[in-house]
């Protein structure tokens, strides 16, 4: 990678609803332990990426995805000192779960099954939604999406297990989440929390880490971002946002928001507000290229060397 310039644009495009977009480069930068209501969909161009998953640290290479189901804690950080470049998606449950009924024959909720997948045909799809998002191709970017995700899910999808509350603890975990939530804005502390609940602090830990994936003081951090994103989203200002969730300012605020969202709130909701409006007079892709694209979807991945570029490609063009 050239320099070490850290940047990233994080948006939405009104032709994908309930997808989010990342394009980014960054070197120092490190992701909190958070969470997603969307899958995660990152295409790494440059560099690697490291990041926590289920315990371990996934390495994710030049060419290689990063696939996250929602609602799974993980981190992030550079896995080589030039840092990352990476372009990524994130399509919310139901159209996945709309995309997976229509494509392939699994039953249940649709995830994927690891974390990490070297394919670089479903890498270029990623970095080819980007590029027909910025050239206004709603056709393209929809089509190529559902493609992407129809390749991920045939080469690394399984039903999801579905999480029963069985156990006194993951009941107490689950009370305690609500309370939490609840209380987002003046949480009680875990000693008082666990004696609401009538059980002991080192207790209550154990059960929401098991639950969760992280500590209950790291779980209300990831919720109160999530929130205020909602907040960014309807209008609300930064500075209100911060105080509304519970963080003591806008810089408390913005410190967590970087580094579990990748940008600042104030970068995230401009781009809310300049939600792309589509172009007249789109490019269309052809029959025969569409086609191309489906077939080669279903088609045993081949080796490749190349490693697609998220911009500055001509994405009609980019044989996935």
């Amino acid at each position: 990678m050239a320099g070490t310039r850290e940047s990233a644009r994080h948006w939405r495009y009104a032709e994908l609803p309930g997808v989010d977009l990342l394009r980014a480069s960054y070197v120092r930068k490190t992701f909190l332990r958070h969470t997603h209501e969307h899958f995660v969909i990152a295409a790494v161009a440059e560099g690697a990426e490291v990041f926590r998953h289920h315990g371990s640290d996934v390495y994710v290479g030049a060419g290689a995805l990063a696939l996250v189901n929602p609602d799974t804690p993980h981190t992030g950080r550079a896995g080589v000192p030039e840092g990352w470049r990476y372009g990524a998606v994130y399509p919310l449950p139901g159209l996945v779960a709309e995309i997976a009924a229509e494509t392939t024959s699994l039953r249940g909720t649709p995830g994927f099954v690891s974390p990490v997948l070297e394919d670089a045909r479903a890498a270029a799809l990623v970095h080819q939604v980007l590029r027909a998002v910025d050239e206004g191709n709603a056709l393209a970017a929809d089509t190529l999406l559902r493609v992407a995700v129809t390749r991920l899910l045939r080469l690394n999808g399984g039903s999801l297990p579905q999480r029963e509350v069985r156990t006194a603890g993951a009941r107490i975990a689950a009370r305690a989440r609500g309370v939490l939530e609840e209380r987002m804005a003046d949480p009680p502390t875990l000693e008082r929390l666990a004696g609401e609940l009538g059980t002991s602090s080192f207790a209550l830990l154990r059960a929401f880490r098991d639950a969760f994936g992280m500590p209950p003081h790291a779980w209300l951090t990831d919720a109160r971002v999530r929130r205020a994103r909602r907040l960014l989203d309807g209008g609300t200002t930064p500075a209100e946002a911060a105080i509304t969730v519970g963080f003591t300012d806008q810089p408390h605020l913005n410190r967590h928001f970087a580094r579990i969202v990748g940008v600042p709130p104030g970068a995230y909701q401009r781009e809310r507000k300049n939600v792309q409006d589509v172009p007249g007079g789109l490019l269309l892709p052809s029959d025969a290229w569409q086609n191309r694209q489906l077939s080669q979807t279903y088609a045993p991945a081949e080796p490749e060397n190349r490693i697609p570029p998220s911009s500055g490609t001509d994405w009609a063009s980019a044989s996935p």
